[in-house]
């Protein structure tokens, strides 16, 4: 018995000293659902019905953003899940959860909340983030796109993407592409103007990708087939990188040359170069599924999960 224990203590010693723990943390109202990192700002979506506004520096919570509760189908008031978040100059839009299934906007400006739609359009919206200060672009579980006018209220265009269920989106800097995941493995390349199909990127993931990234023409996606694939679709480069465990969440760096994913069941994350594919280095600490990767510089990087703690890590 005592071999046995020294052997768990080595074991113990060795592989959990190469994590790296947190360099600070961040408490959220509840599970973390999304994160958006802006000017000093941390920007955290709760499933608990707020948007939580963290200054980065201090670590303090600056503002708590309130959606209306919701009646479930039960009758009961409950929680209102905050889907996704995003920020443009003064505004802040806020996606999250209505009654029958449905999803509802409010735009935060100038101390104010208001609804932009709400359940009455039946638009089961999984994620949205803006264009522009006045255009804003929904991703439907269905896995159609539309690109909506917030200030007449009507749709610029929509498109049916595929028949496959929606995963999630991603906008590159200059937001006029958009790169759309779905449970077919297969990655959408659109032109946000007008909805047209500039590239289809395939055959690396054999499942449905959870997440994706875009930074800097390069391409990382989360994949229940435990891969995560960089692509760099300027030169049609492609590979992946095999886990032990569902990848439910990736990220990448500003400059595209490092990536971060969720690696194993201990819901720990392996940074890589995705240049030369070496690992950077493992960071544990993360008690629940992660949910969201987000990269503050090239060193620093936020990490989201359905805990209420956000982790942030230092690289060096």
């Amino acid at each position: 018995m005592k071999l046995f224990l020294s052997l768990v203590f080595l074991f113990t010693s060795l592989f959990g000293a190469s994590l790296k723990e947190p360099i600070s943390k961040l408490e959220a109202s509840g599970p973390v659902v999304d994160i958006v990192y802006k000017d000093g700002k941390v920007y955290s979506a709760t499933a608990n019905s707020s948007v939580d506004i963290f200054d980065l520096e201090t670590k303090k919570l600056l503002q708590k953003i309130e959606v209306p509760k919701i009646v479930d189908f039960a009758g009961d008031l409950v929680h209102s899940k905050v889907y996704s978040v995003d920020v443009v100059e003064d505004k802040i839009l806020i996606l999250s959860q209505d009654k029958s299934g449905f999803r509802r906007i409010h735009i935060y400006q100038n101390g104010k909340t208001e609804i932009l739609f709400d359940s009455s359009k039946s638009l089961a919206v999984a994620k949205a983030k803006f264009l522009s200060k006045n255009t804003i672009l929904l991703g439907l579980l269905s896995n159609e796109l539309i690109s909506y006018d917030i200030n007449k209220k009507t749709y610029n265009w929509s498109m049916q993407v595929s028949g496959a269920k929606f995963s999630d989106f991603v906008l590159n800097e200059q937001k006029n592409e958009v790169i759309v995941a779905d449970e077919s493995g297969d990655l959408g390349i659109f032109d946000t103007k007008n909805g047209k199909r500039i590239k289809t990127l395939a055959d690396q993931n054999l499942d449905n990708v959870f997440q994706v990234d875009y930074k800097k023409g390069v391409v990382a996606t989360a994949g229940q087939d435990r891969r995560t694939v960089i692509y760099v679709p300027k030169v049609n480069s492609a590979y992946f990188i095999v886990s032990g465990f569902l990848i439910y969440s990736v990220g990448l760096s500003p400059s595209g040359k490092t990536a971060a994913f969720a690696s194993d069941e201990q819901n720990n994350v392996t940074v890589f170069d995705t240049i030369t594919k070496a690992t950077i280095g493992k960071f544990g600490g993360n008690k629940m599924t992660l949910t969201k990767i987000e990269f503050i510089d090239e060193n620093r990087f936020l990490v989201g999960s359905d805990d209420k703690t956000i982790n942030l890590y230092s690289i060096k």
